[in-house]
């Protein structure tokens, strides 16, 4: 069942749970996010960002997902992830893609509202929804670069101006910067949940996308969704599951011939059971 973004956030609004929004670099992925939900019986967002188009370019990965979410047993969400520039969120949209997100993070304020503004405008056409970010998750937009200590390239999301962009842009989601990074945490995030929960006020209550989901303490999702947080995403250790389940088979078939359907196999399933932890810690089970 293929629902923007609007509508499956106002099913966790209504239950007080975040939705889990994750990456399908592939199809491997795609599968192992749908069967997830399915088996669960919970909404999901499955994604695909702009940085991953050197695993599998949007044109040939992003059919198979509208395909794969309009069959699907549950509200499926299929949006873009990091958008950088218009005519990519074009691409997504003329796809099919029911949700895009305008990643204008490292823009001054007046181009990031600027370029919001035109992409609510052409999603509004679509029927699609729009995620916006302010603030910045640091250098680590695409899951690279250093981890060690603290990200001086962090920039935390201000209440009071979250308040006016989102007003002046009509966004429908707001990912919020309060302490999260892309990627694995070498060191303990310190996460500063009442950002969240004034950003909600300051914009009469708008859903608070959370990055940087993955590594994140069960008790520290718990209090970022009650603080507000409706979208949490999560990729890097839903990846990293694969690459172990695929590592794990090599070391078992030391010896005997290695085929890479056998690995993709043995990633998928491994890749469904992480997603499945992460979907129930996020739907408070």
């Amino acid at each position: 069942m293929l629902l923007n973004l609007k509508d499956i956030l106002q099913i966790a609004e209504e239950k007080k749970i975040a939705v889990g929004a994750f990456n399908a670099a592939n199809l491997e992925g795609l599968e192992a996010i749908l069967g997830a939900a399915e088996e669960l019986g919970l909404p999901v967002i499955a994604q695909f960002a702009q940085c991953h188009e050197n695993l599998t370019p949007l044109e040939v990965i992003g059919p198979a997902m509208v395909y794969m979410a309009k069959r699907a047993a549950v509200p499926v969400c299929v949006h873009l992830d990091h958008g950088e520039t218009l005519d990519y969120l074009k691409k997504a949209l003329d796809i099919g893609f029911t949700s895009i997100m305008y990643d204008g993070s490292v823009l001054p304020y007046d181009e990031n509202l600027k370029n919001t503004r035109l992409a609510v405008e052409m999603a509004g056409k679509a029927g699609a929804s729009v995620e916006a970010e302010l603030g910045s998750m640091g250098r680590r937009e695409t899951g690279s670069g250093d981890t060690a200590g603290e990200d001086e390239t962090k920039i935390y999301t201000d209440p009071e101006l979250a308040g006016e962009f989102a007003a002046a842009s009509g966004i429908d989601a707001l990912a919020c910067s309060f302490g999260t990074t892309h990627g694995i945490y070498l060191t303990e995030p310190r996460l500063d949940f009442s950002a969240v929960s004034r950003v909600r006020s300051a914009t009469g209550g708008i859903p608070v996308v959370m990055h940087g989901g993955s590594g994140v303490s069960r008790e520290d999702f718990a209090k970022a969704i009650r603080a507000g947080v409706r979208k949490i995403n999560y990729f890097t250790y839903m990846d990293k599951a694969g690459g172990s389940a695929v590592s794990a088979h090599i070391e078992r078939q030391k010896g005997k011939p290695l085929f890479f359907s056998d690995m993709a196999s043995a990633a998928r399933g491994a890749m469904k059971e992480n997603v499945k932890e992460a979907m129930r810690i996020f739907a408070m089970q």
